[in-house]
């Protein structure tokens, strides 16, 4: 009876081992598993378009205040080489006003093309001020299109001051074949003058790159291959394979339209070692719906909402 009782001890205290054997194994596997990246990507969508004006320096801050880990956004070239933070190529009409406050005419847009002016003529138009109906929760305030320096400058010094964790950047580079000489330089002069950004290196891990333009993004992986990339699509001719062979390498994201989502798109992304986030994700339900398929993040105009899902 003893050995017995020995026995049954010996095999508890081995079980109990083995348990925390795996248990540590499992620990360290996910403390590990994303390399310093967050476990799931949060991410505010132009700062938080559904909240504040976007693109703008006071988007981003909110974005991080409500929820994000990971504030996106978009990037121009301008006439005189600088990194203008901006949706479009040119000013929008309908968030966007002239430095007096007036309407932008949609037939002189052509007219406001970032490539074409000087950030010192692009700083004085008000983004902000004017109503925007496709977003009535968004808060009526003065703001501009900041140059990408001074908004990392300003977005890493808010989240010391206000002891928020270190936001990660998912910068998207706004470019086309169609538009090049026009809108944006060609794709490695465009690279130079978006990597001249002193403020940029300093990010590490925490800048992400992502475009429609798979170009851009071939410069950046051949010439600066730890940044990590993402391949934007609402393609819905070309699939999840074709992109691939088109990219020529394989993107640490590929972020498709949340439409386009489906189990086996997630599997095939995972099966590759490919992280999927897809856009532009407001509604609750779906949230959830997408975080119980398994996706790999989400960007959102409203990264409050995400909390609300269970995120």
């Amino acid at each position: 009876m003893k050995k017995q009782i020995n026995l049954r001890l010996i095999g508890c205290a081995a079980a109990i081992a083995a348990a925390g054997l795996f248990n540590a194994c499992k620990t360290s596997k996910s403390a590990t598993a994303h390399n310093g990246y967050p476990s799931f990507y949060k991410v505010g969508h132009r700062g938080t378009r559904g909240l504040m004006p976007e693109n703008t320096i006071p988007a981003m801050y909110h974005g991080l205040e409500t929820g994000a880990n990971t504030i996106e956004f978009d990037v121009h070239i301008t006439k005189d080489g600088q990194v203008v933070v901006y949706h479009d190529a040119s000013f929008t009409p309908s968030y966007t006003t002239t430095p007096e406050g007036k309407d932008i005419p949609a037939e002189k847009r052509a007219d406001y093309t970032f490539y074409q002016m000087n950030y010192a003529d692009i700083r004085p138009f008000i983004i902000g001020e004017k109503p925007y109906p496709a977003y009535p929760e968004q808060q009526r305030m003065r703001s501009y299109a900041p140059l990408l320096s001074e908004m990392i400058d300003s977005v890493e010094a808010y989240t010391k001051v206000h002891h928020l964790p270190k936001a990660y950047y998912l910068l998207e580079i706004k470019s086309s074949a169609k538009t090049d000489g026009k809108e944006q330089p060609a794709p490695e002069e465009y690279i130079d003058k978006l990597m001249a950004v002193k403020q940029l290196q300093p990010l590490g891990k925490r800048l992400l790159i992502q475009s429609f333009d798979m170009r851009p993004l071939q410069v950046i992986q051949r010439r600066y291959p730890a940044i990590k990339l993402g391949f934007l699509t609402d393609d819905k001719k070309n699939g999840f394979e074709q992109h691939l062979d088109q990219l020529g390498f394989t993107p640490f994201f590929y972020n498709p339209s949340y439409k386009l989502v489906t189990p086996e798109l997630i599997k095939k992304c995972h099966d590759k070692n490919i992280q999927i986030v897809p856009w532009t994700v407001d509604d609750v339900s779906e949230m959830k719906k997408l975080k119980a398929l398994g996706v790999d993040g989400i960007i959102t105009d409203y990264p409050n909402r995400l909390q609300e899902a269970g995120i």
